[in-house]
This record gives structure tokens, sequence and C-alpha cells, in this order.
């Protein structure tokens, strides 16, 4: 039986860029959505419906797809919260908050994806790494 640290996962990450809050908010979005790759660089375009309850989800037409959440909370350009399983099909409670903080010279983007269920050892492996290339990948399109 595993303990109770097994069925959690509380990954926090942060970074800043030179970019307004509504140009970094709009790379965020496209990032998640239309531009999204692996970290190996795979395409993997996403679709984000972008209201309270709208679906975040990978369509691979024909009907079939992965749901990855539901939004739970949008306020352009400051914060935007989806809960589900994310990248994992089993059953887990996942829930992950983008917030965009005005600095000097630019925005803060953090990230914190929060899970409780049993992961799975290669998701727990892989996940720190996976939304470090995310938050990169914003912050190169809203600087460019």
């Amino acid at each position: 039986m595993p303990d109770a640290t097994d069925l959690l996962l509380d990954i926090s990450q942060a970074i800043e860029i030179d970019a307004a809050p509504g140009d970094a908010y709009r790379a965020l979005l496209r990032r998640l959505t239309s531009e999204n790759n692996t970290p190996d660089n795979r395409p993997m375009p996403m679709v984000l419906e972008e209201w309270p309850g709208g679906r975040w989800f990978r369509d691979l037409d024909g009907g079939q797809g992965h749901l990855w959440g539901f939004v739970q909370v949008i306020k352009p350009p400051t914060l935007l919260e989806v809960n589900g399983p994310m990248f994992m099909s089993y059953a887990v409670a996942g829930h992950i908050q983008f917030r965009l903080t005005p600095i000097s010279g630019g925005v803060e983007l953090a990230m914190r994806h929060r899970v409780v269920g049993p992961v799975e050892e290669e998701h727990r492996r892989g996940v720190v790494f996976g939304w470090e290339h995310l938050l990169n990948g914003v912050k190169a399109m809203a600087e460019n």
C-alpha cells in the first residue's frame, strides 16, 4: 500500500518574460494550443475553449482525442486554471494554475501543477522537464 506522499505531486515553476502581460498571456495560449509540442519537438496541437467549463483537449479527428481538463478560472491576461488529469490517462485529480504577474521590465509567469492520486513513475520523472519546456516556449514566443 502506498503512503500518502506517493499519492501527491506538487510542482511549482516560474519564469521571467520580457514582454507585456497581454503578450505573454497570448503566447501562453498559443503554446497550450496551436503551437504546442513535446519536449522532443514533435507537434502536439491542442484545443482550449476559453471560457469557464471549457475543455482543454487533444483533437485527433474523427471523434478521437484526449481530454486534459476543464477551464476552472480564466481571467485574461493574469490567470488561467485547469482541472483534470492532464496527460495522465488514469485515476488522478489534477489542477494547474498559470499566473502572470507584472514585474519590472516584463511579467513573471508562475505555474503550479498539483495532483492527487497514484501518479506513475514515468510521469513523476518527466513532469518537471515537460512544464519547464512549456514555460521556455512561452518565453521565446512572447519575446519575439
